[in-house]
């Protein structure tokens, strides 16, 4: 079961911020600070879409990216 929607909103804002001082403080083309945001906002974002759903059988107006693997 999903946990409360206003609990993962929550963290899904804190998860973007926390991407975005990643990002702006980057510390290279690589920087594993970014990577480790990124999948943070990632798995932030899919708690909160399913919160959502569950909750009140709403849905976002956006989706993940795919990643192509040739």
């Amino acid at each position: 079961m999903a946990q409360d929607a206003r609990i993962a909103l929550q963290q899904f804002i804190a998860s973007v911020e926390r991407h975005f001082e990643a990002v702006a403080s980057r510390r290279g083309a690589n920087d594993p600070a970014v990577e480790q945001a990124y999948y943070q906002l990632e798995d932030s974002f899919l708690n909160y879409e399913e919160a959502l759903s569950e909750t009140y059988e709403e849905y976002l107006p956006i989706s993940l990216a795919e990643e192509e693997n040739d």
